[in-house]
Parts: C-alpha cells; structure tokens; sequence
C-alpha cells in the first residue's frame, strides 16, 4: 500500500509540473566578456555559450555552458635587458543552477577545464609552454532589464594544481571578476 501511494504522489507531482503554464524562453546564450585577475597577465577577454535544459521547473535554471578565456601581456622589467610575453588560455565546461527573482537571475556553478600557459623570453631563451587540468567554482548574476541582451558579473575560482616543473612558480589557484553582456536567442 505505502509504494503505491509513493508513486501516486510523484504522478501526480510530475502532472502538476507539466501542465503548468509555460512561457516561451530562449534556449540559448552567447555571451562576451572583459575578465581580471590577480596575476599576469591581469587582464583578458572570455566567450561563453550556455543551453537551458529542464526548462519546465518553475524558478530554477539549469543549464550547461563552455567557456574560453584569453590573457595576454608583455612584461618589461627594470634594470633588466629582456622581456617576458605572457599568454593564458583556458576553456572548459560547467553544469549552471540558479533561480530567478524579478529581473535578476543569481547563478552558480562548477565545472572542469583546460588551461594552458605560455612564456616566451625576449632574449632567445627556450619558450615554456604547459597545459593542465583545473577545476572551477563560480557565482554571478544576471540582469535582465532587454529579454535578449542580459548583462552579468560572475566571480570564478579556478585551481589549475597540476603544471609541470618549469612553470611550478606560477599561482596555481586564481579567482577572477567578470563582467560582460550576453545574448539570448
């Protein structure tokens, strides 16, 4: 008697969030983004695009997204007769939750990714070039004052532990702020 009215409930509970109503919403989001960060390079822009899935859940926002991001600078040190460029790169993937309240859409997430790092010294050194494997945590919010253009500002913690010996000076956990606008179709 007792699995049965265990059944009965989520039937019912899973008819009850079907037939609610359902407004039509974008499925997908390409955004763009300017990004800082504590080490060098500081500075660096990101692409992101993200699907909704289970849409019929009323309130919550699921979805997946994939994400690259680009840091580059020159490093010109005093009394020193060289430079270093820097360039970072990193991409991955992320599972997305979060909930709507009015216009703002607060977010959180975790993923997995690729970072890789490349130094190349001006005075004919050997570059070093690394690539490892990170994991991230971040937390955002979007606005949506336009339906399709949505502006955000997200804070990423990533932790890239697992650089070979030459870069091993490298920090190897940064956080990031974000800021940038996305578009919804």
């Amino acid at each position: 008697m007792k699995p049965r009215k265990i059944i009965l409930a989520f039937a019912t509970f899973a008819l009850l969030l079907s037939a609610a109503p359902q407004t039509a919403s974008a499925q997908w989001s390409l955004g763009a983004s300017y990004e800082i960060r504590n080490e060098d390079p500081k500075n660096g822009l990101g692409v992101r695009l993200e699907r909704a899935i289970l849409q019929k859940l009323p309130l919550v926002n699921l979805g997946i997204r994939a994400h690259f991001s680009y840091f580059n600078d020159d490093i010109s040190y005093e009394n020193r007769t060289y430079s270093t460029e820097i360039t970072n790169y990193d991409y991955g993937l992320a599972a997305v939750g979060g909930v709507t309240v009015g216009p703002i859409s607060p977010y959180v997430g975790l993923g997995l990714g690729s970072s890789t790092m490349d130094v190349t010294y001006s005075d004919a050194q050997n570059p070093e070039k690394d690539s490892a494997v990170y994991y991230n945590g971040f937390v955002g919010a979007k606005v949506s004052i336009i339906p399709a253009l949505k502006p955000f500002v997200e804070y990423r913690l990533q932790d890239v532990s697992n650089y070979e010996q030459e870069l091993q000076n490298i920090q190897e956990s940064d956080g990031r702020l974000i800021f940038g606008v996305s578009l919804s179709f």
